[in-house]
């Protein structure tokens, strides 16, 4: 003990006197803070929000679980509103995070480790201060208990040590990951005293301690679960949380499925609701009373957010969809146009990006830094990447889709496929063409129906089966699918995220969100060159390097997008008059009005 004791000190000491040592309130992947070390709040919340009352949300399905950081059971909606991470991110900077439970960071300037401080008023809900432990735990517990997400996430940290009660330091792989700080940063802190004793990996109901601005109050195991806001937050005067966490109590309600959460909050079961199903925003509140007379709102929020790809999935693990051609095939059974007039009462746009709405995106053809980084790979590639512009198949949206079926039929018969006795059958195998879409929701049903049938013009034998969440999600996290809707949450600054989404060792492993299961080293290549990017124009040229590969490897039948939130609500609540760029700031800016107007509260008391 006494030569670990020597060692610390020694370390303490060459980070104090190393001028090339920073030490910041704040870390950012490229530039500057935005906010400085004086900051006092985010400038989309309102500092002076109430705090007060209850805001009610609904979530579908069921949940058999509080620890959300594993791969068994059904989490609990909410669940992380109990935890603090080390860093959290402002809503309104492509990618910097600003101190939590770190009082301040201090990195060299070739990022190869990161030293966290952390606060030393930081106390659980049970009064135990954080430590350094803590975090050492986390980290440990997340990376051989946790969902493989971590695994990969977290793929270049070579090691983590507490330094002391309040210092604790993480080493990364050399000269690989500038963005390995800030993935840290974001790591949300566990208890060590109280998962002592207890299996991390297993499924619980008992209500995990945690250090975070809400507590859970009371729980009816797949019904309900209510937060209450901790009167004593030791963090509730802090800069970054100035103006937010607003509500005394979140409430959530768990309904079967979307047509009895439609119903419920038209009784005023519930509070909000975000209206993404266009038939329930175009047609579902006409001569609604409470919308007419004022007591609900009915909001269209813009927004600068990535839209990222959308779609129906193809499991490429299905030996039906291991052909590329195949895949381009299937595309074209699907009519967008007639689909966003008829059905999505031309609200949605088409998504032809990964990166959509965003710098980041492919677009046109090939230039410059990118082509440079695609021409490293001729020959190992589609040659449409440097030859065309990505662009779905198109209709004229009369609903006619003969010539799209026309050219589907083409390249079916062009990998081996051919109809016989009205079944497309593989001419080799003699294996028929089956394809089932996995739902989870029966919102999907009625988009379904015309592919359906344009795949059975195809001879394709097609179905659709929606299961309840429980059945859904064991399914998707063990990769037993044809097809599912899927999509991807992209970031202005991508980064290790990505592994976990297109990467080899993602495709095998169970609950990663690979769920195409791309296993392509051209694929796995961009990617590490996109993480270990030095610049931001590298990191774009990167990424639309890796998003044109992407897209022309047809590992997703494109759906669409919009580019606003489109949401109702009981006019209890107020928010800042300006959303932050990267969301709506909801719940999280939000605030309860005592003096609003009748709502749906108010008419259930």
């Amino acid at each position: 003990m006494r030569f670990y004791l020597i060692l610390l000190l020694f370390a303490s000491t060459a980070h104090a006197s190393d001028s090339t040592i920073q030490t910041a309130h704040a870390l950012a992947l490229y530039g500057a803070p935005r906010y400085g070390a004086d900051f006092t709040h985010f400038d989309y919340v309102n500092p002076e929000a109430p705090k007060g009352g209850t805001i009610r949300l609904a979530a579908i399905g069921t949940y058999d679980n509080l620890n959300p950081f594993v791969l068994k059971g059904v989490s609990a909606a909410g669940s992380l509103l109990i935890y603090n991470r080390l860093c959290t991110k402002s809503q309104d900077e492509p990618f910097t995070e600003y101190g939590q439970l770190a009082a301040r960071m201090h990195m060299p300037e070739d990022r190869s480790w990161i030293l966290f401080e952390l606060r030393e008023e930081a106390r659980w809900h049970d009064g135990e201060p954080v430590t350094a432990e803590d975090v050492v735990f986390s980290f440990n517990a997340l990376v051989d208990w946790g969902i493989p997400f971590y695994r990969s996430f977290y793929a270049d940290v070579t090691a983590v040590e507490a330094l002391d009660a309040r210092r604790v330091k993480f080493s990364f792989r050399e000269g690989t990951n500038r963005e390995m700080p800030l993935i840290i940063g974001q790591l949300r802190v566990l208890p060590a005293h109280y998962w002592e004793g207890r299996d991390f990996a297993a499924t619980t109901l008992e209500p995990p301690l945690g250090s975070g601005p809400y507590r859970i109050a009371a729980l009816e195991p797949g019904r309900s679960i209510t937060y209450e806001r901790v009167p004593d937050y030791w963090g509730q005067d802090l800069p970054v949380h100035k103006g937010r966490h607003n509500f005394d109590r979140i409430r959530y309600e768990y309904y079967r499925d979307a047509t009895v959460a439609v119903e419920a909050f038209k009784a005023g079961e519930y509070d909000v609701r975000w209206l993404n199903n266009s038939k329930e925003w175009a047609t579902g509140y006409r001569d609604f009373a409470p919308l007419i007379d004022g007591r609900m709102i009915k909001e269209t929020i813009p927004h600068a957010l990535i839209r990222g790809m959308e779609g129906f999935c193809l499991n490429t693990r299905r030996p039906q969809f291991a052909d590329r051609a195949v895949r381009q095939a299937l595309a074209h059974a699907f009519d967008f146009e007639w689909t966003n007039q008829n059905l999505y009462y031309g609200l949605f746009t088409r998504s032809n990006s990964y990166w959509g709405n965003s710098d980041l995106g492919a677009n046109g053809l090939p230039t410059g830094l990118e082509l440079d980084i695609l021409n490293d790979y001729r020959g190992r590639v589609p040659e449409q990447v440097f030859t065309e512009a990505y662009e779905p198949p198109k209709t004229d949206g009369s609903g006619n889709n003969r010539a799209q079926l026309r050219t589907a039929k083409r390249l079916l018969q062009d990998a081996g496929w051919r109809v016989r006795d009205g079944v497309l059958t593989h001419v080799e195998t003699g294996e028929p063409m089956r394809i089932e879409f996995l739902l989870a929701s029966s919102s999907y049903e009625r988009v379904l129906g015309p592919v359906v049938q344009n795949l059975e013009r195809l001879g394709i034998a097609a179905t659709v089966r929606t299961v309840d969440a429980a059945q859904y999600q064991n399914r998707v996290q063990s990769f037993d699918y044809d097809v599912v809707v899927a999509s991807w949450r992209q970031t202005l600054s991508p980064g290790n995220e990505q592994r976990n989404f297109w990467s080899s060792a993602a495709a095998q492993a169970p609950g990663s969100r690979n769920y195409a299961g791309i296993a392509d080293p051209v694929v796995d290549e961009l990617v590490e060159r996109q993480i270990a990017a030095p610049d931001r124009p590298t990191q774009v040229a990167l990424t639309r390097a890796l998003d044109r590969v992407l897209l022309w490897g047809h590992y997703v039948i494109p759906g669409s997008h919009s580019r606003s939130h489109r949401l109702a609500y009981w006019n209890t609540f107020s928010r800042p008059p300006e959303p932050p760029r990267n969301g709506t700031g909801f719940p999280d800016t939000w605030w309860w009005q005592a003096e609003g107007s009748s709502s749906a509260q108010s008419q259930n008391e």
